[in-house]
């Protein structure tokens, strides 16, 4: 097992042992591009820290309790979990090859030979393997470190950064995003910091217009941080992607800068008068941060959101993600304006939006935003992450078009008006307005928001492939609303079931089971409503006997000793039929209220009898599979793909990629084992060649064919299975724009 990793060693393919942000630094390192040196510990190590220190157990006992819709409970918790990680001591032999490596990230020769050498400043930065991804960007969720100096503080930084895994907004968003805590590590980056000048943030497509023919850059005096937390005004620059040309300049006031003290910590020093309103970057400076970041995107082949710092004249680096903010133009809705805005500010996330003002001047007032609210505050932090995704808009005094409010605001879709320097001192608490995020405007009131006529049709349509989402909650299915979508390619059951708080078993041993249907059929309902007339596949219950022990019902689970290859799917699914039945009976029940649309797809079958146990169980319940209801399969396993034909013989509607568990089972990988994890990779040519075999098979028989695994988010796969001729691509949502574009 490879402990530490010097970036120039790193490949684009090792995000499961660099992180995402690792694995990209690394990238642009063997590119050419100007990064600073540094070392990768990786995501493993973390694991068996935890492991090995005994206190994975008590972690994941907090973990599995909380409530992520209680604030209170989600800060107690997650704060309890992080202090476990930082009070306990690292190992001594890990902590030896950790400095060992750090005294060797600026070494030179000369000054050992002399007996001057000093230990460098590092920047710590965590780098979690869910995180700058193509399908998900995570921005903001876990902790950077700056001017970071001595064995010590480099020492309790990296414990800091393997805590923030388990931050409050961390764990809220990979709940909402679907991705399980058990699979989520973390590797640190530490590079050598460059104390920069100037610092700045670049949208290599303009965010606000979503124009791929403009960049978007924000500069400040110092270090950047000013940026993204919104405390500074920064330079704001539209430039041509074409020629380089700067088309749009609005100078911010800049009252300080963030910088190093002589004592080494960072600092907010204040400006004279004469640098307030001073043009951060020279023309000369724009023009080579244009040409390094025009050079990112194109080897990306996707646009970039990147972080530079300018030291000496020279351009670095320090930072770049896939922006999966960009929506297609979405309907063009307008206001009905009878009134002058009591505020304006910077349109930082466009649409409209109508709500009760909510003031936070601290973080502990929080819990107050209720879903519908407006966020009203003087600038958004990543612990409001929580509380930001209830609010039907975001309104700040401070920040630009990259600040963190902005960027947040853009990812979940909503209207954000920024930097309208009093917006927490002009409204009032519980005032009703409207927030106008498309032209930075706030209006008192209630107005009246028009929409376009609903025939309207977007390019996509003419694409024979169809792009759906997955959608495990109604919340999801509010979002997805605006992206037009072909449906809905995987509703996970089990979502549902941890937001009731009870396990399948324990309506089963209360003889409870109508209950357990009602729940089902009145979620699925309610997801349904926004997509009417469109496929919609939900997967029947796959839980495994490790997962969601916190439920009333799961202290009766069995132990295994590897539930991933155990009792689950549709193996513990017949054994368990009444709890099959029960859930065949929510899908007649949303047939009976006119959702026909509705169908199901049975998970990690191996062979042609679960299928026919599974449609003789839903005839059962008046069903008749295929005919009344889409009746399809996952395809998870290596014999679903090796009796493709015998499983269209015996009539099936479709079949959906899941392929999460096909690469490891195709593999033989556990891609949460520390010492093989980096083998893990969908794009293995036998995982692909099986997926070529099956798609071609369907095809034959008119049986339809889609992916609904997290690989379907991924630009690479997603090229591939196009190229196959696949049917459908089920996504994440703030993957949908960026799937669309290759078709």
């Amino acid at each position: 097992m490879r402990d530490i990793i010097w970036i120039k060693d790193i490949k684009k393919e090792d995000v499961p042992v660099a992180g995402g942000k690792g694995a990209n630094l690394g990238e642009m390192y063997q590119a050419g591009f100007n990064v600073p040196n540094g070392f990768v510990i990786t995501a493993q190590i973390f694991k068996k820290f935890i492991k090995e220190a005994k206190i994975k157990k008590k972690i994941f006992e907090i973990l599995n309790s909380i409530d992520i819709e209680n604030t209170a409970e989600l800060d107690e918790k997650t704060e309890q979990i992080r202090k476990i990680i930082i009070n306990t001591e690292l190992p001594d032999l890990l902590a030896v090859r950790i400095v060992k490596a750090y005294e060797d990230v600026d070494k030179n020769e000369e000054l050992e030979k002399f007996r001057m050498k000093e230990l460098p400043f590092v920047a710590v930065r965590s780098s979690a393997t869910t995180e700058d991804l193509e399908d998900a960007s995570f921005a903001g969720q876990q902790e950077t470190f700056l001017n970071v100096k001595g064995k010590d503080q480099l020492l309790e930084s990296v414990k800091k950064c393997w805590a923030s895994l388990f931050t409050a907004r961390a764990v809220y968003y990979r709940a909402k995003k679907g991705f399980d805590h058990n699979k989520a590590l973390i590797a640190v980056v530490v590079q050598k910091f460059i104390l920069s000048e100037k610092a700045g943030v670049v949208f290599t497509v303009n965010p606000l217009t979503n124009n791929k023919d403009e960049i978007v850059a924000e500069a400040v005096f110092g270090m950047g941080q000013g940026i993204v937390s919104g405390s500074i005004e920064p330079d704001h620059y539209v430039i041509d992607k074409k020629t380089g040309r700067v088309k749009e300049k609005r100078i911010g006031l800049k009252k300080f800068a963030f910088t190093r003290s002589s004592g080494g910590q960072t600092i907010k020093k204040p400006l004279t008068d004469a640098y307030k309103d001073k043009q951060v970057m020279y023309d000369h400076e724009i023009r080579k941060l244009w040409e390094q970041v025009v050079k990112v995107e194109d080897h990306y082949n996707f646009p970039q959101d990147i972080e530079f710092v300018i030291a000496s004249g020279d351009v670095y680096i320090v930072q770049t993600r896939a922006i999966t903010t960009l929506k297609k133009e979405k309907k063009k809705e307008s206001l009905d304006i009878t009134s002058t805005p009591i505020l304006s500010g910077l349109p930082a996330s466009p649409g409209f939006a109508l709500g009760s003002v909510k003031i936070i001047h601290d973080i502990k007032e929080l819990a107050k935003i209720q879903v519908g609210d407006v966020l009203v505050t003087k600038m958004t932090n990543p612990d409001m992450v929580v509380s930001m995704q209830k609010a039907n808009a975001i309104v700040t005094d401070e920040g630009g078009a990259t600040c963190h409010a902005a960027i947040v605001s853009r990812e979940l879709g909503i209207p954000c008006v920024v930097g309208t320097k009093n917006a927490t001192e002009v409204l009032k608490e519980n005032q009703e307005i409207t927030v106008d995020g498309t032209n930075g405007k706030v209006y008192d009131g209630k107005l009246e928001i028009q929409s376009p006529e609903k025939h309207e049709h977007r390019k996509h349509r003419d694409s024979k492939i169809k792009v759906k989402c997955i959608c495990d909650l109604p919340a999801v299915a509010e979002r997805a609303k605006d992206y037009d979508l072909d449906g809905v390619g995987l509703i996970r059951v089990e979502f549902m079931i941890a937001e009731s708080g009870i396990h399948p078993v324990k309506y089963l041993q209360d003889g409870n089971l109508q209950d357990y249907t009602n729940m089902l059929a009145n979620g699925i309902g309610k997801i349904a409503d926004h997509f009417k007339g469109k496929p919609i596949w939900v997967r029947t219950s796959d839980i495994r006997t490790d997962e969601y022990k916190s439920l009333k019902g799961a202290s009766s689970e069995p132990r295994e000793d590897n539930p991933m290859l155990g009792w689950h799917g549709i193996r513990r699914s017949l054994e368990q039929s009444k709890i099959l039945r029960a859930e065949f009976k929510a899908i007649k029940q949303l047939h009976k209220q006119g959702y026909n649309n509705v169908g199901v797809m049975i998970p990690f079958l191996i062979n042609v009898d679960e299928l026919t146990r599974s449609k003789q169980i839903m005839r059962e319940v008046g069903l008749e599979p295929v005919k009344d209801v889409d009746f399809g399969v996952m395809i998870e396993t290596p014999a679903s793909c090796m009796i493709i034909d015998e499983l269209c013989k015996e009539g099936i509607s479709f079949i959906s990629f899941g392929t999460n568990d096909l690469t490891q089972t195709v593999l033989g990988i556990d891609r949460n084992n520390e010492h093989i994890a980096h083998l893990y990779s969908e794009m293995h040519p036998a995982v692909l060649r099986l997926m070529e075999k099956v798609i071609q098979s369907c095809k034959k028989y008119g049986v339809k064919t889609s992916i609904c695994g997290q690989a379907g988010s991924s630009l690479e796969m997603a090229r591939f299975l196009v190229k196959e001729g696949i049917d459908s691509i089920s996504v994440n949502l703030d993957a949908v724009d960026k799937i669309r574009g290759l078709f």
